[in-house]
């Protein structure tokens, strides 16, 4: 870590984000791809974000390092790591804070991975880069860390290129390789969208293993309701840029308040049923509608879901928090209370259940 940097607040919340808007300037208009969220991630926990594709989720957990190119994007708001305000860190600032305190993977570890080189090695640079090590002890942490993440063989495999790993080895790779300089928080964007789910399963017990070894927290992007029961402390409902629901998992499973939240509970496998998704199409982030986000689709929405701003989020019961017209002063929130698919929801059923093989 940079000496320059100023000290982290050991008693602040691990993850500030507030007001965070994400822009991009196109020729068709200015795009908005995340428009003033609030959320925070606390120590040891697993928060994770939900929601269709192209609700915002990758844009705002790219957004906290930075690692939006501006322009075109521009973000703007408040991101705090353990105190400290990260938009007011200079890029090589920042580089000090990517990797050793928040790190990164990502949806395909084809993309992301350099096939030029060998795994190890790029293991190896991984961890150079973010601590002043001899090569030679380098190299055994690397290898120490793919046996870690349950590549077999992790001496001989060290050499390999990434084409000759398969899909859940490269995914494990890939964590090994965000694990290097052993963050406090690790956001994991879609990590396991691209595998089959008896590897998906590995992963995600790899995950929950490693967080508990590390005591780091995880910050998981994800469109699929089933991880999301597997893994989350707490639930964080996106749509069109905007946050619609949040509480801890076993309200947004149990009780799930936003209509847009309980149309998410209805597409869930139930006896091999095809639900036929949500009807509609997300709203063009170029223009967005007035009023809620999801009013355009939502069977309950009347006049005044459709003026004004994004109703104000309404806390309905301790830490579960609403952004529905319905649950304002003045208006009967029963319309919306899904009282049979609250009954009908269980969280343990959720799920896929795999067993496990070696992937």
């Amino acid at each position: 870590m940079s000496s320059n940097l100023p000290d982290f607040d050991e008693d602040a919340p691990l993850l500030e984000v507030e007001d965070l808007s994400t822009t991009f300037r196109t020729d068709a208009g200015t795009l908005l791809a995340v428009d003033g969220i609030d959320f925070t991630v606390r120590k040891g926990e697993t928060v994770c974000i939900v929601g269709e594709s192209g609700s915002g989720k990758t844009v705002a957990t790219e957004s906290i390092t930075r690692l939006i190119k501006e322009p075109p994007g521009q973000v703007d708001g408040t991101i705090r790591n353990k105190g400290l305000n990260l938009m007011e860190l200079s890029e090589k600032e920042l580089r000090s804070i990517r990797g050793n305190n928040i790190a990164h993977i990502f949806q395909n570890p084809q993309e992301a991975m350099n096939h030029c080189y060998t795994v190890g090695w790029q293991i190896v640079e991984a961890l150079r880069v973010h601590q002043d090590v001899p090569k030679k002890e380098a190299r055994a942490r690397a290898i120490d860390l793919l046996d870690r993440v349950g590549i077999a063989n992790a001496s001989a495999r060290f050499n390999d290129y990434p084409h000759e790993f398969s899909g859940g080895q490269k995914q494990r790779a890939m964590i090994a390789m965000a694990l290097v300089a052993e963050p406090d928080l690790l956001i994991a964007d879609e990590p396991t969208t691209a595998l089959d789910v008896t590897v998906q399963a590995q992963i995600l017990r790899l995950l929950n293993e490693l967080q508990e070894e590390y005591g780091m927290s995880i910050l998981f992007v994800t469109h699929d309701l089933g991880v999301v029961a597997e893994i989350a402390d707490r639930v964080i409902v996106m749509y069109s840029g905007k946050v619609m629901e949040r509480g801890d998992v076993f309200q947004i499973f149990e009780q799930p308040a936003h209509p847009y939240t309980q149309a998410l509970m209805r597409c869930l496998p139930d006896k091999g049923v095809d639900t036929g998704g949500i009807p509609g199409q997300l709203p063009d982030p170029l223009d967005p509608p007035d009023g809620c986000r999801f009013a355009p689709r939502c069977e309950h929405a009347i006049e005044d879901c459709t003026i004004g701003e994004q109703p104000a989020e309404m806390e309905i019961d301790s830490d579960h928090e609403v952004s529905c017209v319905f649950y304002q002063h003045g208006y009967d929130e029963s319309v919306v209370r899904d009282r049979e698919l609250e009954d009908d929801t269980a969280i343990e059923d959720s799920s896929t259940e795999v067993g496990a093989t070696d992937d």
